[in-house]
């Protein structure tokens, strides 16, 4: 009998016992090509030893000391080095343990920006259905994953939603990109007109849709008008980049290949990389501004923030991703991979879409390719892709509610930047020999 309590009670899981590069291997000596990065975390594999190396150094020196009484060496350099990479007046950084923290402290940061700016009615959310934005309680309301919200509705604060860019759903026949984009788009300025400008603080979303819509990116134009709006109205733009950034698309950070810049963008997952635990908000100059000049104080915390070790890992596993040059490995690979995707699994029968950006890759499952239909969800046919591909030594990421929360189902790629083509090879094989043993389940 296990004490550990597992995200499910009754799971059998393997025990993992070591990783080189790409691959984990468990106790019975199985070993598993890990094709999703766990969640899109391990982006420079399980044994790389710079950042490990890293992290032994920081041990070594101070592994930790509150940041109510010191601040460290490398936690100064790691924010140093974001706001270099950040574009224009992104220049300051709150770190924290994880994803969920870090969308937390952006939306407390939107809340208390307006205090001090002395419009304190400004106080609602709007985000978009179908997107993920954390666990935590704040996180989770602002949050559409349905299934993730539903038992803990009660409890969640109020936030309003719009839909999501979703091109090969909702846009129209003989309706352009460009036209598709502002017209979901502009259901941000109705829903602010809606709620009052003066009462709409922030609007979060995340550039390219993870784990609840499958690696689903925006259509042209699309974040350019939502930052037009934004501007218009005097609400802040937050991007959750807590799955696609840190390289995973290609760009260090994804919104950059919009042509915009937020003011807020949450990181964590590739940040460190899997090594430690660390999350961040990268916050505007205007936002720390009114906080410096106001009250100086950010009235939040953890007692982990700033972790010695953690900033250590990220900073080594920063300057790995750009002295390695893997944002234009991540770029090609992804053209490698994206190609044999649509090569050895377009024909298949229940293979709908293929989407993504960089190593950072979606395929939506329909029942039928013209109607778009999704397959019942009765087929659960995200737990058998992800038992076959088990078995076969594969991990990918599928998961179910694509379309609304509780129909349609995706599997999600997001492999450590430094595989080879040859290993895109082995991905891609089995992930097709698991899914044609997977769809005799449900065909």
């Amino acid at each position: 009998m296990t004490h550990v309590f597992h995200r499910h009670c009754h799971a059998q899981l393997p025990t993992v016992v070591s990783g080189d590069g790409i691959y984990l291997t468990d106790s019975e000596g199985k070993q598993y090509l890990d094709g999703c990065g766990g969640a899109a975390v391990s982006n420079l594999g399980h044994s790389h030893q710079r950042v490990k190396v890293a992290i032994a150094e920081q041990l070594e020196s101070i592994p930790y000391a509150h940041t109510g009484f010191f601040t460290s060496d490398k936690s100064e350099r790691l924010a140093t080095r974001l706001a270099e990479l950040a574009p224009d007046a992104l220049n300051h950084t709150y770190f924290v343990s994880g994803g969920s923290e870090a969308v937390e402290a952006a939306l407390k940061m939107a809340r208390q920006y307006f205090v001090e700016k002395g419009k304190p009615q400004k106080s609602q959310f709007i985000a978009r259905r179908q997107s993920y934005h954390g666990n935590t309680l704040g996180a989770l309301s602002v949050g559409g994953n349905e299934w993730r919200r539903e038992p803990f509705r009660p409890i969640l604060s109020a936030a309003h939603h719009i839909a999501p860019c979703y091109a090969y759903r909702d846009q129209q026949q003989g309706e352009s990109e460009l036209a598709y984009s502002h017209r979901v788009a502009d259901e941000l300025e109705h829903k602010i007109l809606e709620l009052g400008a003066g009462n709409v603080m922030a609007f979060i979303a995340e550039p390219v849709v993870g784990a609840t819509a499958g690696a689903l990116p925006a259509t042209e134009g699309y974040f350019q008008r939502i930052r037009e709006i934004c501007d218009r109205y005097d609400v802040l733009l937050i991007l959750d980049e807590v799955m696609c950034g840190i390289g995973r698309t290609g760009s260090f950070f994804a919104f950059e290949q919009e042509g915009i810049v937020p003011d807020i963008v949450t990181v964590a997952k590739g940040l460190g990389a899997g090594y430690q635990p660390i999350g961040a908000a990268i916050v505007h100059d205007k936002i720390y501004t009114a906080i410096a000049e106001g009250s100086g104080f950010f009235q939040h915390g953890h007692t982990f923030m700033c972790h010695p070790m953690a900033c250590a890992a990220a900073l080594a596993t920063v300057d790995t991703i750009i002295d390695d040059d893997l944002l234009s490995v991540v770029e090609r690979r992804g053209e490698q991979l994206m190609s044999k995707l649509n090569k050895a699994l377009g024909p298949l029968p229940y293979i709908g879409d293929i989407r993504g950006k960089g190593l950072f890759i979606g395929i939506e499952l329909v029942s039928d390719k013209l109607s778009k239909a999704p397959l019942p969800s009765k087929t659960q046919a995200h737990k058998a892709i992800k038992s076959e591909a088990m078995k076969n030594g594969l991990m990918c990421y599928p998961m179910a509610g694509t379309i609304d929360g509780i129909t349609g189902h995706h599997i999600l790629l997001a492999p450590p930047f430094i595989i080879e083509e040859r290993q895109l090879d082995e991905l891609v094989s089995k992930l097709k020999v698991s899914l044609l043993s997977a769809s005799a389940q449900w065909m």
